[in-house]
């Protein structure tokens, strides 16, 4: 059999990893404003004072995370550097399908002293878990900033935000300042905490907005000249790449994977250079695997009920009201061998949540007296899709 990669020895890719998700740029460009604002609320950190809470909001994709690097990688160098700074650690935790124990399980193991036996999975309880925290932040002392992002996929949030902050306030620890810096994708996040977290939070707020098609072009230039051979692109790809993501949701992270997935289909056909048409096929591609990442990264609940609205939309049965849509919700969570949720006011939760973040269109209904106020819902997306990740996700937890 002959070799199948014989005749691979060109590529348009320089550093095809300059478009990948992880890639931490050494310079953030288009978010001159956040960056200042964050510089502003952090500035405490490097004269030994108590941080501030910070709480950055934003859709998925607006640098919030990559600012965010960017900044502690600053803040730790800086720090280092400043006698009146106390020595700084920053801990960071990624909230998504994660539970307030195993959050706090994780900070404690990062503090633990190497010879220190871990804090253990199972037989101790939350309130442990906080108390042994305390323990070894006094022990450690200096300043600690905790990164949560996606903080709003954890459940127990209110606990966490409330008891952080006031840690040295109430006694719990002497010698170490603590300060929060929660990620959230959900713009309404801060309302739907208790009204004794957002007393004791007192954080400054810094809101991402979504980038325009000239900011996204000047992001994409900046990659393209990495990611690429010399003239292995055209700019009027770049310029399409650009609106395509700007005319979506103006999400970075969206555009430059169109920019990779060009260069992918360019290579593929043998090409010189990414073509308008190659971000063209790019974006159907972009678009479907985007759309399942979305799904994934959602509850697994949530994942349910937009299957059900999925079901009800082939159906033509929507738009549908909360009732008819825990109906089919039930059945879903029960043939994929979950406990449904049990509460209307449950079900309501993640459909205001869904349709918030995109995946439902929501139609508010009045009835005068007689059938009072209330909202319908339905499907933003192909329901065929949207079933189709769903049943390719319980297979490969089914394997």
């Amino acid at each position: 059999m002959s070799d199948p990669f014989a005749d691979l020895h060109e590529t348009l890719f320089a550093d095809k990893d300059v478009l990948s998700e992880d890639y931490q740029p050494e310079s953030i460009l288009e978010r001159d404003d956040e960056i200042e604002e964050y510089r502003h609320a952090l500035s405490d950190v490097l004269f030994g004072r108590s941080p501030e809470n910070i709480m950055l909001y934003g859709k998925a994709g607006l640098g919030k995370t990559a600012v965010t690097k960017y900044m502690m990688d600053a803040l730790v160098d800086n720090a280092a550097t400043r006698e009146e700074a106390d020595e700084l650690h920053v801990h960071e935790r990624n909230c998504n399908g994660k539970t307030l124990f195993t959050i706090v399980r994780g900070l404690v193991n990062d503090l633990l002293p190497p010879e220190a036996s871990p804090f253990p999975k199972r037989g101790l309880g939350t309130a442990d878990a906080f108390e042994e925290l305390y323990a070894q932040l006094d022990r450690r002392g200096g300043t600690h900033l905790i990164v949560l992002d996606e903080i709003d996929h954890l459940e127990d949030a209110d606990t966490l935000l409330y008891e952080l902050p006031r840690a040295r306030s109430n006694g719990h620890i002497e010698t170490a300042h603590v300060g929060l810096i929660g990620i959230s994708n959900n713009y309404t996040f801060r309302e739907q905490l208790s009204p004794k977290v957002k007393d004791t939070l007192m954080e400054t707020e810094i809101s991402f907005s979504p980038y325009n098609a000239v900011e996204l072009q000047t992001i994409l230039e900046n990659r393209a000249e990495k990611a690429f051979v010399d003239g292995g692109y055209d700019k009027s790809a770049i310029n399409k790449a650009a609106a395509f993501a700007a005319r979506d949701v103006g999400n970075a992270r969206q555009a430059i994977d169109l920019l990779r997935v060009g260069g992918e289909v360019a290579e593929k056909r043998r090409a010189e250079c990414v073509t308008d048409a190659d971000i063209e096929e790019a974006r159907t591609k972009v678009k479907r695997g985007r759309l399942e990442n979305r799904i994934r990264d959602q509850t697994e609940h949530a994942q349910y009920i937009l299957q059900a609205v999925a079901i009800l939309e082939s159906d033509d049965k929507t738009p549908a009201r909360s009732k008819q849509i825990q109906g089919m919700y039930e059945a879903v969570a029960t043939r994929c061998g979950a406990d449904p949720l049990t509460t209307l006011k449950s079900i309501q939760d993640h459909l205001s949540e869904l349709h918030m973040l995109g995946f439902l269109q929501r139609f508010e209904r009045n009835e005068g007296r007689g059938g009072g106020q209330y909202h319908e819902h339905a499907l933003d997306l192909d329901p065929e899709v949207v079933i189709e990740i769903r049943k390719q996700i319980e297979s490969e937890r089914g394997e």
